[in-house]
């Protein structure tokens, strides 16, 4: 009908002059399209298509965002294509890299990293100049293999390069905490919230909340990554902030909410390996210890990481079961072993556990090398306790002071720090203080560990209550 109109209308003006050809195909056009736009459903414009796995997984990657690891895997799988018809793309190569260390990182399989230098180092080469992307995705690589003085080399320079990128700070605060440099975590936070977008990108709020984490501001961590999921734009997004936030519940002595966030993050990320063992930990605080060894088991099986690995054999101890619990402190050194082989330093993890599972002489060694390379609070606690459980006390004390004291930076409110300087005056006869700080240990978090919980607490009974001193 509206075609006929128009060739009617045609026909009428021809009656006193011939169109050309070109308007009249030009007009008969606009009656198609015409015909056309009345057949299209009313309300507005189309939505735009849903963008596939790749397409979620880069969005999440170049926006600083956690991502699904089967987007991951899908968007590692587009960019190794992509690069091999377009070897100079430097853009292409960081994204590349950058999908390899969070995947590496999801995963707990280190042969990603290497996966992911080779990429960054490409991108880097292909493209020297105004390549903040590449050299910030090497500072978040060096981060996940726990090697900070290269985070911080890396991530210097992505500030350097894009000052007023937010993306490149993330990594640099992580760089200066691992060393222990509180006043350029200070200093850089400072920086990143007076960017633009430094306030309002979940990402922010969430690094900003391991800050004050570190603080010991934890109603101000808690708020921030409240903040966060709320504003999570991702199902993997807010899984990932609810995980961190079930983290600092279990860190307050809340296994109860701690437990909620775990399993709201399962709900939004089954894949997300690091909220099962945080179900577990809280599981097992609970009295659920057949449920927690599950989560545990279910999280190796999709994150083989030595540091649940070591969770569960202490796990297994406290329910009397050595057997499985060797088994699992086999599983441990395999892992550290292999991890090192892809650059990854596992010197902590492998301290911490000689000191208490092993030779306590070689974890001295171990740690005092890791002081000497990275002194994060995390390695001074480790040593001081290496030295307490190798018998020098007196060498061990000046460590835990270092971890807890808020002059050395020791803001955090750690049970495990404080209950090990509780451990190390006790031995040295020191009551009063070790009394305090073992009840200080109990009361962050009553449930912080298998074996040192009920060790608190026998060492507070046998301490016995204060003697009131002679009246004045």
């Amino acid at each position: 009908m509206v075609m006929e109109r128009a060739r009617g209308r045609v026909r009428g003006h021809a009656r006193g002059r011939v169109l050309p050809r070109p308007l009249i195909a030009a007009l008969a056009g606009c009656a198609v399209l015409g015909g056309a736009l009345m057949l299209l459903p009313s309300g507005g414009p189309a939505a735009p298509p849903v963008p596939g796995p790749a397409a979620r997984a880069e969005q999440a990657v170049t926006g600083g965002a956690p991502a699904a690891l089967p987007d991951l895997t899908a968007l590692i799988g587009d960019r190794e294509a992509f690069v091999r018809a377009h070897a100079r793309d430097g853009q292409a190569w960081a994204q590349l890299g950058s999908a390899y260390v969070e995947r590496g990182r999801r995963t707990s399989d280190a042969a990603d990293f290497p996966r992911a230098e080779r990429a960054l180092r490409t991108s880097v080469r292909v493209r020297p100049g105004g390549n903040a992307e590449a050299l910030g995705a090497l500072a978040a690589l060096a981060n996940a293999r726990r090697d900070f003085p290269a985070a911080r080399k890396w991530g210097e320079a992505a500030v350097r390069q894009a000052p007023t990128r937010w993306l490149s700070y993330p990594p640099l605060l992580d760089a200066y905490t691992g060393l222990g440099d509180y006043k350029a975590v200070r200093r850089t936070l400072e920086r990143l919230q007076g960017l633009r977008a430094g306030a309002t990108v979940p990402a922010v709020m969430a690094r900003t909340a391991g800050v004050y984490r570190d603080q010991g501001r934890r109603e101000d961590a808690q708020a921030a990554l409240a903040d966060a999921a709320a504003r999570a734009t991702t199902p993997a997004e807010e899984a990932e902030w609810q995980y961190r936030a079930g983290e600092l519940a279990w860190e307050r002595g809340e296994p109860a909410a701690a437990l909620a966030h775990f399993e709201t993050a399962l709900r939004l990320d089954p894949e997300l390996w690091s909220a099962r063992a945080g179900q577990g930990r809280a599981l097992a605080a609970l009295g659920h210890t057949e449920k927690a060894v599950d989560s545990y088991r279910a999280a190796l099986s999709g994150q083989p990481s030595p540091q649940y690995a070591l969770e569960l054999g202490e796990l297994y101890e406290s329910l009397g079961r050595p057997e499985e619990a060797r088994a699992q402190y086999a599983v441990l050194r395999d892992r550290v072993a292999k991890e090192q082989a892809a650059g990854v330093d596992g010197e902590l993890l492998l301290g911490r556990f000689e000191a208490d599972h092993g030779d306590a002489e070689s974890a001295v060694r171990r740690l005092r090398a890791e002081w000497a390379r990275q002194p994060g609070l995390d390695v001074a606690d480790a040593l001081g306790w290496a030295l307490h459980r190798s018998g020098h006390g007196e060498l061990a004390l000046p460590w835990a002071r270092r971890a807890t004291d808020q002059e050395h930076g020791g803001e955090v409110r750690s049970a495990l720090y404080a209950y090990h300087r509780g451990m190390i005056e006790r031995e040295l006869r020191m009551g009063g203080p070790a009394r305090r700080h073992l009840a200080e240990a109990l009361r962050i978090n009553p449930y912080f560990s298998p074996a040192g919980v009920p060790a608190a607490q026998e060492a507070l009974a046998a301490l016995g209550e204060p003697v009131a001193g002679p009246p004045n």
